[in-house]
């Protein structure tokens, strides 16, 4: 019966230690970061959550993408000299165009409202 009740025990154990690894790498819910949702040969696809205050950091997109809001938000887009070049206002539940970045350009992402903005990107790779 002993061993039995060890080899629950290790089982036990072992699961909630794999369980516990799981979460090893992954970003905090309360940073701003991007979660992979898939890729194959023709798209490239995440879901971006900004926070408050967080800005993405400095990126570009050589491709289109269309995004898809799952918040209400506004989000000012800077240059690197850190200049506001654009504000985009996100409608929960529609979709948007953003075409592809001009060349050499980098831009940040900066959520300045009190709720973080979430939004699915699905980036062409062949546009």
């Amino acid at each position: 019966m002993t061993t039995r009740r060890s080899t629950v025990l290790v089982a036990g154990l072992a699961f909630a230690a794999g369980g516990g690894l799981g979460w090893v790498g992954r970003p905090s819910q309360q940073t701003t970061h991007r979660e992979p949702q898939f890729e194959n040969e023709q798209v490239r696809v995440w879901k971006s959550i900004i926070m408050p205050k967080q800005p993405l950091s400095y990126h570009r997109h050589d491709h289109g993408r269309a995004l898809i809001a799952l918040t209400d938000g506004e989000l000012k887009v800077l240059d690197q000299e850190g200049r506001q070049i654009d504000t985009y206002r996100w409608e929960r539940g529609k979709a948007y165009w953003l075409g592809a970045d001009p060349p050499g350009k980098l831009h940040a992402d900066l959520n300045e409202t009190a709720q973080p903005i979430e939004v699915i990107v699905v980036e062409l790779k062949k546009d």
